[in-house]
């Protein structure tokens, strides 16, 4: 499904097949907007991620103001990733770009927790929509805290349909 550039949308970049999922699970969520959120096709690894950003996104965000996108990565245990990933995004376009992940990666995750991809996804969702932190306060995403906030500050107003 594709979005309307001309108004308030997000671009979902994930780094493979387990984050699409995860991705898809998302956009289930019933307060959602799916016309304002579009999942890219997998990039195939972090560094991929952070390539296709650079190469394919970054010049579009520059051309569409109201474009934001969420990459979405493993961080393969590796804290130090979320430094590098952000130093590759130029300044101009920081604030509309989003780096989040699972710790270790979302394989792990299932397993913790017992459900598949697209349930965790839904369960983030809900999360969102309800102001709560159930699943992201999870040791494998809570790091994800400081980006998940200011995501969630920029996209939550146009993202979901709350009453």
């Amino acid at each position: 499904m594709s979005v309307n550039k001309e108004k308030p949308h997000i671009l979902v970049l994930p780094e493979d097949d387990a984050n699409r999922q995860i991705a898809n699970g998302f956009i289930l969520d019933l307060n959602l907007d799916r016309r304002v959120i579009q999942i890219l096709p997998e990039a195939r690894g972090w560094q991929d991620v952070v390539q296709k950003f650079m190469n394919n996104y970054a010049s579009t965000m520059r051309q569409y103001p109201d474009r934001m996108i969420a990459l979405l990565i493993d961080f393969d245990e590796n804290e130090d990733r979320l430094i590098y990933v952000n130093n590759q995004i130029p300044d101009n376009l920081r604030n509309r770009v989003f780096v989040l992940g699972v710790l270790s990666e979302p394989e792990r995750l299932r397993r913790d927790i017992n459900r598949n991809f697209e349930k965790i996804g839904e369960a983030l969702a809900k999360d969102c929509s309800d102001n709560t932190n159930e699943l992201w306060g999870h040791d494998l995403l809570k790091h994800n805290r400081t980006e998940l906030d200011r995501m969630i500050s920029s996209v939550k107003p146009f993202l979901f349909n709350l009453k």
